[in-house]
């Protein structure tokens, strides 16, 4: 339920452009966004960092989007908001006492810290290449194609195309935790040491 709820912004985003345009289905974002990061607060009374970059970025260059008439800054947007990511993950491996990675997942599964880093690592280097992969498809693509064609790849691709690379990197890195997990402590962590040694 909360994948879906994470989704809800895109998911109307694509509705609203397959019904409308770019324009609209920006604005539909827009607002998608601001109720999104509302909802989760009025549950949770805090906010996610993920809603909070999502929402940030949208808010910015969706706006300008809409205010210029330009879907150029729209197609920036997932860019921006992998690489936010990418820097705050990548910048957890060396500040603080755990990676973003371990902090998000550590309540769930046990592993050890070298494993934390390269899952942390993984994550943070993936979030990067997925930023450049829909730059290249957003403006250098099939650049032979009308601009309407490319509009309309691009949001196919926004949608199915980076959200099923997602998927499939995850699958990989549930199989590489898997190899590597260990036992959750019942007594506060004297497995976790037994298992250390």
């Amino acid at each position: 339920m909360k994948f879906l709820y994470d989704l809800f912004p895109l998911l109307l985003f694509f509705a609203a452009f397959k019904l409308y345009d770019i324009y609209i289905a920006t604005a539909v974002a827009i607002v998608a966004s601001f109720l999104q990061v509302g909802l989760f607060w009025v549950k949770h009374r805090r906010f996610e960092t993920m809603h909070m970059v999502t929402l940030g970025v949208i808010a910015v260059f969706g706006g300008m989007t809409l205010l210029l008439h330009d879907d150029t800054f729209i197609k920036w947007k997932p860019t921006l908001v992998y690489w936010i990511l990418s820097a705050l993950v990548l910048a957890s491996q060396w500040f603080g006492k755990k990676t973003v990675i371990e902090r998000m997942m550590s309540s769930q599964i046990a592993l050890p810290e070298t494993i934390w880093k390269r899952l942390n690592l993984s994550w943070g280097v993936f979030f990067a290449v997925l930023g450049a992969i829909n730059l290249y498809v957003a403006f250098y693509y099939a650049l032979d194609l009308d601009a309407a064609t490319r509009q309309e790849i691009w949001v196919n691709f926004k949608v199915f195309g980076l959200l099923g690379i997602t998927l499939v990197f995850v699958v990989v890195q549930a199989f590489f935790m898997a190899r590597h997990m260990q036992a959750k402590p019942e007594d506060g962590g004297s497995t976790a040491n037994r298992t250390a040694d």
